[in-house]
């Protein structure tokens, strides 16, 4: 049986997750819902450390933080553009 703190863990981690991957939905900028990425997947790798899957969460971490994220900050610094937007004919 889990006890009242795991529940009140799992509950915590559960709505941190869910209000991350609400903002990353929500939010207009591409740079701001990728940190909230960031901390959905991380929050997610909290609840594979609390099924005793301690393995999946550092893979969760290396592959998902450390790699696609990664990867999708790069993409957003790269493509950026900081001045108005100019049509050519």
């Amino acid at each position: 049986m889990a006890t009242v703190v795991e529940i009140i863990a799992f509950a915590l981690f559960a709505l941190t997750t869910i209000g991350f991957s609400a903002g990353m939905v929500l939010v207009e900028d591409v740079w701001h819902a990728a940190l909230l990425m960031g901390g959905a997947l991380l929050t997610v790798a909290v609840h594979y450390v609390m099924l005793q899957a301690e393995f999946l969460a550092a893979m969760q971490i290396l592959v998902y933080v450390g790699g696609v994220l990664i990867l999708i900050t790069f993409a957003v610094m790269l493509t950026r553009r900081d001045g108005p937007e100019v049509e050519s004919v």
